[in-house]
């Protein structure tokens, strides 16, 4: 893998992989980050070196359409087929087919149901659970049961935007938060900056789009929608987020009653040539309103309603670190950002559970951002 172009974060999961003090090693972001293949590609490096006799994938197998959890006893074989094409598509460029067929139809690369974990003991392997936000949580548990001699778990997963509908936290945010300080164990957590497969930016803005999108709103919210979209047809809203309770809750003065965001490159048209349309929603709602484009940087939520304006010169930015939003803000301005008491990051943190059921951190800009 030394000749591969990575990532900073990729070279730290990389880095996890082979350390030995680390007996689970859990790797956290969205979809395009990298994680699958460095995980996998590392293990076909160790396996000729010796260090495992097989990889172990455990990968779920969900029909998205019905949000439904598929099992080898549903699709029988077609399962085994489904998964290795799934291998295919990841390592066919970097190892070749025939070098795949031969790992797989050696069983040194091993497709196991999770459904299926009871009674097994998996020993000088490397265990791998792929796609974990689609695993039902009984799985984690299950797994570490069955770890044997010089074994080393790995768990990749999506934990903010890969969710059912109607599910509040997935097993990838669950998977994060049991292995956060736990012994022997190292987190990795990957965000936008790690975005590498073609196309896969674009899959996460419209994956966040889609998030924000399926929200339910709530009355007040739906009001200002209706009310904006007669004003400005033309303008594409993905949601509206009510803040007024929460700026009452706080004692707030500065911040939008509700924030409105569209769809970037069309916030002109919500707007208005020098700003009629949203004066007129205004007065209709009697109502402090704001727009703001939905765009790649995450940031530009947080300064569209940070109670502080000027604060918005020393947000440097925004990074998705496991279930929370991270802001990074220069230290001088760090204060002001997290405010009085730490009211204007709780304000922050219940905006954004609202509108993304993230959290809101803060940390210092010099800090490094990397965790483990």
């Amino acid at each position: 893998m030394s000749e591969l172009k990575l990532t900073k974060n990729q070279r730290l999961l990389k880095a996890a992989l082979e350390s030995g003090d680390a007996d689970i090693v859990g790797v956290f972001g969205p979809s395009g980050t990298g994680k699958s293949f460095v995980v996998l590609v590392h293990g076909i490096e160790q396996l000729e070196k010796g260090r495992y006799r097989r990889i172990v994938l455990v990968r779920p197998l969900v029909s998205l359409p019905d949000s439904r959890l598929l099992s080898s006893v549903d699709t029988g074989e077609h399962y085994y087929r489904l998964v290795s094409r799934y291998l295919y598509d990841i390592l066919e460029g970097y190892i070749g087919r025939e070098k795949l067929d031969e790992l797989i139809g050696s069983g040194k690369i091993a497709i196991v149901d999770p459904n299926f974990l009871s009674g097994r003991t998996f020993e000088h392997s490397l265990v791998f659970l792929d796609d974990a936000q689609y695993a039902h949580p009984s799985v984690l548990p299950e797994l570490l049961l069955r770890m044997g001699e010089g074994s080393k778990l790995a768990i990749a997963g999506d934990p903010i935007l890969q969710v059912f509908p109607g599910e509040e936290k997935n097993t990838a945010a669950i998977a994060r938060e049991l292995l956060f300080g736990e012994e022997n164990a190292i987190i990795v957590d990957m965000g936008v900056n790690d975005l590498v497969r073609p196309g896969s930016r674009k899959g996460f803005k419209l994956a966040l789009e889609m998030r924000l999108r399926r929200r339910v709103m709530s009355e007040e919210e739906k009001r200002v929608y209706m009310v904006a979209s007669s004003h400005a047809p033309d303008a594409d809203i993905i949601t509206v987020v009510w803040l007024k309770d929460l700026k009452e809750k706080y004692g707030l003065e500065t911040p939008p009653d509700a924030l409105i965001i569209v769809k970037e490159d069309t916030l002109s048209r919500l707007i208005g040539r020098r700003g009629e349309r949203i004066n007129r929603v205004e007065k209709d709602t009697g109502l402090s309103l704001r727009g703001i484009e939905l765009t790649m940087d995450l940031s530009s939520l947080v300064k569209a309603i940070h109670p502080v304006g000027w604060m918005r010169k020393h947000i440097v930015s925004a990074e998705l670190v496991g279930t929370n939003l991270v802001v990074y803000v220069n230290p001088e301005e760090y204060g002001a950002f997290i405010g009085k008491g730490g009211v204007h990051i709780r304000f922050l943190d219940e905006a954004f559970q609202r509108m993304l059921g993230i959290g809101v951190r803060g940390r210092h800009a010099r800090e490094t951002r990397d965790r483990r």
